[in-house]
Protein backbone atom coordinates (compact mmCIF):
# COMPACT_ATOMS: atom_id res chain seq x y z
CA UNK A 1 0.00 0.00 0.00
CA UNK A 2 3.20 2.37 0.48
CA UNK A 3 4.48 1.63 -2.73
CA UNK A 4 1.07 2.77 -4.37
CA UNK A 5 0.22 5.78 -3.09
CA UNK A 6 4.31 7.03 -3.24
CA UNK A 7 3.54 6.13 -7.23
CA UNK A 8 0.15 8.33 -7.11
CA UNK A 9 1.66 11.09 -5.26
CA UNK A 10 4.35 11.33 -7.81
CA UNK A 11 1.51 11.11 -10.86
CA UNK A 12 1.00 15.06 -11.06
CA UNK A 13 4.96 15.96 -11.21
CA UNK A 14 5.11 13.41 -14.61
CA UNK A 15 2.02 14.64 -15.98
CA UNK A 16 2.80 18.13 -15.54
CA UNK A 17 6.26 18.51 -17.87
CA UNK A 18 6.20 15.58 -20.09
CA UNK A 19 8.82 15.03 -22.31
CA UNK A 20 7.69 14.79 -26.07
CA UNK A 21 9.15 12.28 -28.07
CA UNK A 22 9.06 15.05 -30.71
CA UNK A 23 11.38 17.24 -28.45
CA UNK A 24 10.47 20.13 -25.92
CA UNK A 25 7.54 20.35 -23.80
CA UNK A 26 4.68 18.79 -23.98
CA UNK A 27 2.99 22.47 -22.75
CA UNK A 28 1.25 25.23 -23.90
CA UNK A 29 4.13 26.92 -24.85
CA UNK A 30 4.54 25.26 -28.24
CA UNK A 31 1.20 25.99 -29.56
CA UNK A 32 0.71 29.21 -31.46
CA UNK A 33 2.56 29.74 -34.80
CA UNK A 34 5.68 31.02 -32.86
CA UNK A 35 8.55 28.77 -33.47
CA UNK A 36 12.01 28.47 -32.39
CA UNK A 37 14.77 29.15 -35.40
CA UNK A 38 16.89 26.28 -33.43
CA UNK A 39 13.71 24.39 -34.07
CA UNK A 40 13.64 24.40 -37.49
CA UNK A 41 14.71 21.59 -39.97
CA UNK A 42 17.30 21.95 -42.08
CA UNK A 43 17.90 21.25 -45.60
CA UNK A 44 18.35 16.97 -44.84
CA UNK A 45 15.31 17.01 -43.14
CA UNK A 46 17.28 17.20 -39.69
CA UNK A 47 16.03 18.52 -36.53
CA UNK A 48 15.22 18.40 -33.32
CA UNK A 49 11.38 17.72 -33.82
CA UNK A 50 12.27 15.26 -36.78
CA UNK A 51 11.50 11.88 -34.50
CA UNK A 52 14.11 9.99 -37.11
CA UNK A 53 17.10 12.07 -36.86
CA UNK A 54 19.94 12.17 -34.42
CA UNK A 55 19.55 14.90 -31.88
CA UNK A 56 22.08 17.13 -30.88
CA UNK A 57 25.35 15.57 -29.46
CA UNK A 58 25.24 12.22 -31.06
CA UNK A 59 23.21 10.81 -28.90
CA UNK A 60 20.58 7.90 -29.56
CA UNK A 61 16.80 9.57 -29.00
CA UNK A 62 16.25 5.26 -27.85
CA UNK A 63 18.43 6.33 -24.92
CA UNK A 64 16.26 8.76 -23.52
CA UNK A 65 12.87 7.06 -21.68
CA UNK A 66 9.97 9.76 -21.84
CA UNK A 67 7.60 10.18 -18.88
CA UNK A 68 5.31 8.10 -20.05
CA UNK A 69 8.11 5.16 -20.28
CA UNK A 70 9.10 5.70 -17.06
CA UNK A 71 5.69 5.19 -15.63
CA UNK A 72 4.99 2.18 -17.68
CA UNK A 73 8.10 0.64 -16.43
CA UNK A 74 7.30 1.74 -12.32
CA UNK A 75 3.94 0.28 -12.91
CA UNK A 76 5.84 -2.90 -13.88
CA UNK A 77 8.39 -2.78 -10.92
CA UNK A 78 11.08 -2.25 -13.58
CA UNK A 79 12.10 1.05 -13.01
CA UNK A 80 13.12 1.03 -9.03
CA UNK A 81 12.96 4.36 -7.56
CA UNK A 82 9.83 5.72 -5.63
CA UNK A 83 9.56 5.91 -2.31
CA UNK A 84 9.94 2.84 -0.34
CA UNK A 85 11.91 1.21 -3.14
CA UNK A 86 10.99 -1.77 -5.43
CA UNK A 87 8.56 0.52 -7.23
CA UNK A 88 4.74 -0.33 -7.69
CA UNK A 89 3.91 -4.28 -9.17
CA UNK A 90 0.45 -4.80 -10.05
CA UNK A 91 -1.41 -8.05 -8.30
CA UNK A 92 -0.44 -10.76 -10.30
CA UNK A 93 -2.86 -13.49 -11.48
CA UNK A 94 -2.59 -17.28 -10.37
CA UNK A 95 -0.25 -19.49 -11.77
CA UNK A 96 -1.49 -22.60 -14.09
CA UNK A 97 -0.12 -24.53 -11.82
CA UNK A 98 -2.34 -23.48 -8.65
CA UNK A 99 -5.18 -23.54 -11.57
CA UNK A 100 -4.52 -27.17 -12.21
CA UNK A 101 -3.92 -28.25 -8.60
CA UNK A 102 -7.71 -26.34 -7.65
CA UNK A 103 -9.09 -28.39 -10.51
CA UNK A 104 -7.81 -31.67 -9.46
CA UNK A 105 -9.21 -30.96 -6.12
CA UNK A 106 -12.55 -30.31 -6.91
CA UNK A 107 -12.53 -33.22 -9.46
CA UNK A 108 -11.29 -35.49 -6.48
CA UNK A 109 -14.44 -34.55 -4.06
CA UNK A 110 -17.18 -35.30 -6.90
CA UNK A 111 -15.30 -38.36 -7.23
CA UNK A 112 -15.42 -39.41 -3.42
CA UNK A 113 -18.76 -37.93 -3.46
CA UNK A 114 -20.23 -39.85 -6.19
CA UNK A 115 -19.04 -43.19 -5.49
CA UNK A 116 -18.89 -43.04 -1.73
CA UNK A 117 -22.49 -42.16 -0.87
CA UNK A 118 -25.13 -44.00 -2.19
CA UNK A 119 -29.01 -43.95 -2.13
CA UNK A 120 -30.90 -47.58 -1.92
CA UNK A 121 -34.76 -48.10 -2.38
CA UNK A 122 -36.97 -49.88 -0.47
CA UNK A 123 -37.19 -52.49 -2.67
CA UNK A 124 -33.47 -53.01 -3.72
CA UNK A 125 -30.16 -54.14 -1.93
CA UNK A 126 -26.25 -53.28 -2.24
CA UNK A 127 -24.03 -55.84 -2.31
CA UNK A 128 -20.66 -54.20 -1.30
CA UNK A 129 -17.10 -55.43 -2.22
CA UNK A 130 -13.71 -54.20 -1.29
CA UNK A 131 -10.89 -54.77 -3.57
CA UNK A 132 -13.48 -57.58 -5.01
CA UNK A 133 -13.96 -59.36 -1.56
CA UNK A 134 -17.80 -59.05 -0.48
CA UNK A 135 -17.83 -56.96 2.49
CA UNK A 136 -22.05 -56.94 3.71
CA UNK A 137 -25.57 -55.84 2.25
CA UNK A 138 -26.85 -52.33 2.40
CA UNK A 139 -30.05 -52.01 2.92
CA UNK A 140 -32.76 -49.50 2.18
CA UNK A 141 -31.78 -45.73 2.41
CA UNK A 142 -28.84 -43.30 2.68
CA UNK A 143 -25.69 -45.72 2.98
CA UNK A 144 -22.09 -44.53 2.54
CA UNK A 145 -18.92 -46.61 1.45
CA UNK A 146 -14.86 -46.06 0.63
CA UNK A 147 -14.51 -44.60 -2.74
CA UNK A 148 -14.04 -46.63 -5.66
CA UNK A 149 -11.79 -48.42 -6.68
CA UNK A 150 -11.51 -49.14 -3.49
CA UNK A 151 -14.93 -50.60 -2.91
CA UNK A 152 -17.82 -51.19 -5.12
CA UNK A 153 -21.55 -51.15 -4.46
CA UNK A 154 -23.72 -53.39 -6.94
CA UNK A 155 -27.68 -52.73 -6.75
CA UNK A 156 -30.18 -55.61 -6.65
CA UNK A 157 -33.83 -55.40 -7.01
CA UNK A 158 -35.44 -58.10 -4.67
CA UNK A 159 -38.90 -57.48 -5.29
CA UNK A 160 -38.44 -57.56 -9.25
CA UNK A 161 -40.51 -60.60 -10.33
CA UNK A 162 -38.14 -61.50 -13.61
CA UNK A 163 -39.85 -63.80 -16.44
CA UNK A 164 -38.64 -65.51 -19.63
CA UNK A 165 -40.78 -67.66 -22.26
CA UNK A 166 -38.92 -70.79 -24.05
CA UNK A 167 -38.91 -71.37 -26.80
CA UNK A 168 -38.43 -67.29 -27.20
CA UNK A 169 -38.55 -67.18 -31.27
CA UNK A 170 -41.86 -68.81 -31.69
CA UNK A 171 -39.89 -71.78 -32.94
CA UNK A 172 -40.70 -75.57 -32.03
CA UNK A 173 -40.20 -77.38 -29.14
CA UNK A 174 -41.01 -80.89 -29.56
CA UNK A 175 -40.87 -82.78 -26.15
CA UNK A 176 -41.22 -86.35 -25.55
CA UNK A 177 -44.03 -87.78 -23.99
CA UNK A 178 -44.28 -91.18 -21.96
CA UNK A 179 -46.39 -92.79 -24.88
CA UNK A 180 -43.29 -91.98 -27.13
CA UNK A 181 -45.39 -88.89 -28.50
CA UNK A 182 -44.18 -85.77 -29.29
CA UNK A 183 -45.34 -82.63 -28.74
CA UNK A 184 -45.03 -78.71 -29.56
CA UNK A 185 -44.51 -77.34 -26.07
CA UNK A 186 -44.00 -73.60 -24.76
CA UNK A 187 -43.81 -72.28 -21.10
CA UNK A 188 -43.38 -68.97 -18.95
CA UNK A 189 -41.11 -69.08 -16.07
CA UNK A 190 -41.27 -65.94 -13.85
CA UNK A 191 -38.98 -65.82 -10.61
CA UNK A 192 -37.34 -63.18 -8.19
CA UNK A 193 -33.83 -62.71 -6.74
CA UNK A 194 -34.20 -63.73 -2.73
CA UNK A 195 -30.41 -63.78 -1.50
CA UNK A 196 -28.08 -61.11 -3.26
CA UNK A 197 -24.89 -61.77 -2.18
CA UNK A 198 -25.61 -65.55 -3.48
CA UNK A 199 -27.15 -64.11 -6.38
CA UNK A 200 -23.91 -61.74 -7.36
CA UNK A 201 -21.14 -64.17 -6.50
CA UNK A 202 -22.61 -67.79 -6.41
CA UNK A 203 -23.40 -68.16 -10.57
CA UNK A 204 -21.57 -66.57 -13.08
CA UNK A 205 -25.10 -66.13 -15.47
CA UNK A 206 -28.00 -66.85 -13.37
CA UNK A 207 -30.39 -65.99 -15.81
CA UNK A 208 -28.72 -68.51 -18.18
CA UNK A 209 -28.74 -70.88 -14.89
CA UNK A 210 -32.67 -70.31 -14.65
CA UNK A 211 -33.45 -71.12 -18.84
CA UNK A 212 -30.97 -74.54 -18.10
CA UNK A 213 -32.86 -75.67 -14.90
CA UNK A 214 -36.55 -75.07 -16.26
CA UNK A 215 -35.74 -77.05 -19.80
CA UNK A 216 -34.42 -79.82 -17.19
CA UNK A 217 -37.19 -80.08 -15.16
CA UNK A 218 -40.19 -79.75 -18.21
CA UNK A 219 -38.76 -82.58 -20.12
CA UNK A 220 -37.81 -84.59 -17.27
CA UNK A 221 -42.31 -83.65 -16.40
CA UNK A 222 -43.30 -84.21 -19.54
CA UNK A 223 -41.08 -87.44 -20.38
CA UNK A 224 -43.45 -89.14 -17.08
CA UNK A 225 -46.72 -87.73 -18.28
CA UNK A 226 -48.99 -89.57 -21.26
CA UNK A 227 -50.29 -87.39 -23.94
CA UNK A 228 -53.09 -86.83 -23.40
CA UNK A 229 -52.36 -85.25 -19.99
CA UNK A 230 -49.92 -83.28 -21.27
CA UNK A 231 -52.47 -81.85 -23.83
CA UNK A 232 -55.30 -82.38 -21.58
CA UNK A 233 -56.13 -81.69 -18.08
CA UNK A 234 -52.66 -83.07 -16.57
CA UNK A 235 -51.42 -79.28 -17.48
CA UNK A 236 -51.19 -78.61 -13.68
CA UNK A 237 -49.77 -81.23 -12.46
CA UNK A 238 -46.51 -80.69 -14.64
CA UNK A 239 -46.37 -77.06 -13.72
CA UNK A 240 -46.37 -77.97 -10.06
CA UNK A 241 -44.02 -80.77 -10.93
CA UNK A 242 -41.46 -78.43 -12.83
CA UNK A 243 -41.17 -75.35 -10.20
CA UNK A 244 -40.35 -77.87 -7.90
CA UNK A 245 -37.91 -79.56 -9.40
CA UNK A 246 -36.71 -76.27 -10.84
CA UNK A 247 -36.30 -75.38 -6.75
CA UNK A 248 -34.44 -77.89 -5.97
CA UNK A 249 -31.52 -77.64 -8.39
CA UNK A 250 -31.64 -73.80 -7.78
CA UNK A 251 -31.16 -74.49 -4.44
CA UNK A 252 -28.47 -76.98 -4.38
CA UNK A 253 -26.42 -74.44 -6.61
CA UNK A 254 -26.94 -71.65 -3.87
CA UNK A 255 -28.44 -69.25 -6.47
CA UNK A 256 -30.28 -66.91 -4.05
CA UNK A 257 -33.12 -67.40 -6.65
CA UNK A 258 -37.23 -68.25 -6.21
CA UNK A 259 -39.23 -69.47 -8.83
CA UNK A 260 -42.42 -67.65 -8.81
CA UNK A 261 -44.62 -70.04 -10.85
CA UNK A 262 -44.45 -71.85 -14.34
CA UNK A 263 -47.32 -71.80 -16.88
CA UNK A 264 -47.46 -73.99 -19.72
CA UNK A 265 -48.42 -71.73 -22.70
CA UNK A 266 -49.05 -74.38 -25.26
CA UNK A 267 -49.18 -77.94 -25.67
CA UNK A 268 -50.19 -79.14 -29.03
CA UNK A 269 -49.03 -82.02 -31.40
CA UNK A 270 -46.58 -81.03 -34.51
CA UNK A 271 -47.69 -80.35 -37.59
CA UNK A 272 -46.80 -83.11 -39.69
CA UNK A 273 -49.36 -85.03 -37.21
CA UNK A 274 -52.20 -82.36 -36.72
CA UNK A 275 -54.40 -84.24 -39.05
CA UNK A 276 -54.15 -87.63 -36.93
CA UNK A 277 -54.10 -85.96 -33.81
CA UNK A 278 -57.64 -84.20 -34.66
CA UNK A 279 -59.39 -87.23 -35.63
CA UNK A 280 -58.31 -89.04 -32.67
CA UNK A 281 -59.35 -85.60 -30.15
CA UNK A 282 -62.60 -85.73 -32.26
CA UNK A 283 -63.43 -89.81 -32.05
CA UNK A 284 -62.37 -89.46 -27.63
CA UNK A 285 -64.90 -86.45 -27.74
CA UNK A 286 -67.45 -88.95 -29.48
CA UNK A 287 -66.49 -91.73 -26.69
CA UNK A 288 -66.92 -89.29 -23.91
CA UNK A 289 -70.67 -88.61 -24.63
CA UNK A 290 -71.59 -92.02 -25.53
CA UNK A 291 -70.21 -92.60 -22.41
CA UNK A 292 -72.52 -89.14 -20.57
CA UNK A 293 -75.42 -90.31 -22.40
CA UNK A 294 -75.26 -93.91 -21.34
CA UNK A 295 -74.54 -92.49 -17.98
CA UNK A 296 -77.52 -90.75 -17.83
CA UNK A 297 -79.88 -93.27 -18.93
CA UNK A 298 -78.54 -95.31 -16.33
CA UNK A 299 -79.37 -92.60 -14.07
CA UNK A 300 -82.70 -92.12 -14.87
CA UNK A 301 -83.27 -95.85 -14.69
CA UNK A 302 -81.96 -96.50 -11.57
CA UNK A 303 -84.24 -93.34 -10.41
CA UNK A 304 -87.44 -95.00 -11.71
CA UNK A 305 -86.24 -98.42 -10.05
CA UNK A 306 -85.81 -96.95 -6.63
CA UNK A 307 -89.15 -95.40 -7.00
CA UNK A 308 -90.90 -98.48 -7.64
CA UNK A 309 -89.09 -100.37 -5.02
CA UNK A 310 -90.54 -97.42 -2.61
CA UNK A 311 -93.84 -98.07 -3.48
CA UNK A 312 -93.75 -101.78 -3.28
CA UNK A 313 -92.58 -101.03 0.24
CA UNK A 314 -95.63 -98.63 0.84
CA UNK A 315 -97.57 -101.19 -0.23
CA UNK A 316 -96.57 -104.02 1.37
CA UNK A 317 -96.86 -101.46 4.72
CA UNK A 318 -100.48 -101.17 4.22
CA UNK A 319 -100.76 -105.30 3.52
CA UNK A 320 -99.38 -106.21 6.82
CA UNK A 321 -101.98 -104.31 8.61
CA UNK A 322 -104.98 -105.24 6.18
CA UNK A 323 -104.10 -108.08 4.13
CA UNK A 324 -107.79 -108.57 2.48
CA UNK A 325 -108.33 -105.22 2.47
CA UNK A 326 -104.83 -104.74 0.42
CA UNK A 327 -105.57 -107.37 -2.30
CA UNK A 328 -108.78 -106.34 -3.04
CA UNK A 329 -107.81 -102.98 -3.46
CA UNK A 330 -104.78 -103.85 -5.78
CA UNK A 331 -107.52 -106.17 -7.32
CA UNK A 332 -109.53 -103.19 -8.25
CA UNK A 333 -106.61 -101.41 -9.44
CA UNK A 334 -105.08 -104.09 -11.56
CA UNK A 335 -108.51 -104.56 -13.06
CA UNK A 336 -109.13 -100.79 -13.56
CA UNK A 337 -105.69 -100.32 -15.98
CA UNK A 338 -106.22 -103.39 -18.10
CA UNK A 339 -109.76 -103.10 -18.44
CA UNK A 340 -109.48 -98.73 -18.88
CA UNK A 341 -107.68 -99.76 -22.60
CA UNK A 342 -111.30 -101.80 -23.87
CA UNK A 343 -114.05 -100.31 -25.69
CA UNK A 344 -116.45 -102.39 -24.47
CA UNK A 345 -115.94 -104.72 -21.24
CA UNK A 346 -119.10 -108.08 -20.17
CA UNK A 347 -118.35 -109.30 -17.02
CA UNK A 348 -121.09 -112.26 -16.63
CA UNK A 349 -121.97 -114.43 -13.47
CA UNK A 350 -121.02 -118.14 -12.22
CA UNK A 351 -121.49 -120.56 -14.26
CA UNK A 352 -122.30 -118.71 -17.90
CA UNK A 353 -120.75 -118.87 -20.76
CA UNK A 354 -119.73 -115.87 -22.01
CA UNK A 355 -120.70 -114.36 -25.47
CA UNK A 356 -117.14 -114.25 -27.70
CA UNK A 357 -117.94 -111.09 -30.80
CA UNK A 358 -116.17 -112.62 -33.09
CA UNK A 359 -115.44 -110.42 -36.05
CA UNK A 360 -116.27 -110.94 -39.79
CA UNK A 361 -112.87 -111.10 -40.76
CA UNK A 362 -111.71 -113.18 -38.26
CA UNK A 363 -114.55 -116.12 -38.34
CA UNK A 364 -113.37 -119.52 -39.41
CA UNK A 365 -113.93 -120.42 -43.21
CA UNK A 366 -117.12 -123.08 -43.51
CA UNK A 367 -116.82 -126.66 -44.59
CA UNK A 368 -117.55 -126.97 -48.08
CA UNK A 369 -120.69 -129.54 -49.48
CA UNK A 370 -120.45 -132.88 -49.21
CA UNK A 371 -117.31 -132.92 -47.36
CA UNK A 372 -117.10 -134.67 -44.41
Amino acid sequence: MTTARAWWRQLPAFMAKPKSPWGGSGGNDDSGDDKSEDNAPDDNGAGPRNPWAQPPGGKSRAGRATSLDELLKRARGGGGGGIGGGGFRLPSGPSSRNLWLGGAGLVLLAWIALTSFHVIGPQERGVVTYFGKYSGTLQPGWQTTLPAPISSVQVVNIDQIRSFQFPENEGANLVLTEDQYLVDLGYTVRWRIADPQQYVFELKGPDDTVKAAAESAVRAAVATTSLDKVIGNGKADIETQVKISMQKVLDEYQAGIVIVGVSLNNASAPSQAMDAFKDVSVAQQEAANSVNAARAWAQQLLQAAEGEAGSFDRVYAQYKLAPEVTRRRMYYETMEQVLGQTNKTVIEGRGVTPYMSIPPGKALPSAPQGGQ
